[in-house]
């Protein structure tokens, strides 16, 4: 599966709240960093982050591009709620090896209507 490929099925397995799905296009080693919190790694941590977040907040991602160059796709997304951010996702045989996330930690948190976090 080409990146951007993978990307599109992770965006609708996203979108189903699926966690099974979704770990399965990890790398057993694989790195997620949302730049807002710390880098979550290994399939157990990445299991551990999807179940605590879809148990948060309701999030559905928008496909507004994906960009695809050579082993990287590019994710720029938008929510319902007005949330906008960019994911990067580094693909190797097939599985996503390495993701960083760019979007705004504050509004995310007013969109949903959480309590804020200390130091936010």
């Amino acid at each position: 599966m080409q990146p951007k490929e993978l990307v599109i099925a992770w965006v609708q397995a996203f979108n189903r709240a699926d966690v099974d799905a979704l770990v399965d296009f990890y790398a057993e080693d694989a790195v997620n960093h949302q730049v807002a919190n710390a880098p979550v790694e290994g399939l157990f941590a990445i299991r551990e982050m999807f179940v605590r977040e879809f148990v948060t907040a309701e999030m559905v991602c928008i496909v507004e591009n994906i960009f695809q160059d050579g082993e990287w796709a590019i994710l720029e997304w938008s929510d319902p709620l007005g949330v906008r951010g960019c994911g990067f996702f580094h693909v190797i045989g097939g599985k996503i090896a390495f993701q960083r996330g760019y979007w705004d930690k504050l509004s995310f948190f007013k969109a949903q209507g959480l309590p804020l976090p200390p130091g936010i």
